[in-house]
């Protein structure tokens, strides 16, 4: 059996890149949007951390930090704004919580439930080593100041 290698046109690159962009954008807005979620439960909402409301005290390490640190950078990730460097936080803020809270616990993601820590973690490291994709205002800006 004979195996045909397509050779990349000059005009499917721009396409593929275009629908790359696309789909990283969408990644980000709807990853950014659920995380969101996540730091607000700190402060109480969506039934909070205990499940019945209760929020992080004021102030409290690493729990309400973690929440600002979390709603602040999902906002920012939200908006492709500063993204990069928000991604990179939240990144580290997810590797930490896994660290901290659940690895302690086992030794797999799956027995210590930390696997949305962990998946989260490396989402954000992939944002912020490829960039917003579209529909960023990172990317409104550059293109502003060409």
């Amino acid at each position: 059996m004979t195996t045909t290698i397509a050779r990349e046109t000059p005009t499917t690159a721009p396409a593929k890149a275009q629908v790359a962009g696309l789909v990283t954008g969408a990644s980000r807005i709807v990853i950014s949007f659920l995380f969101g979620f996540h730091g607000l439960q700190g402060f109480g909402f969506f039934g909070g951390i205990d499940g019945q409301g209760g929020g992080v005290p004021f102030g409290s390490w690493p729990g309400w930090w973690g929440s600002v640190l979390e709603l602040t950078g999902a906002v920012l990730l939200l908006l492709g704004l500063a993204s990069r460097p928000a991604a990179l936080v939240l990144s580290g803020v997810m590797a930490y919580a896994y660290f901290t809270v659940h690895a302690p616990m086992g030794l797999l993601p799956l027995q210590n439930m930390g696997e949305p820590a962990a998946v989260y973690s490396w989402i954000f490291l992939l944002f912020a080593a490829i960039g917003p994709g579209r529909f960023a205002l990172d990317t409104l800006i550059k293109r502003r100041r060409r």
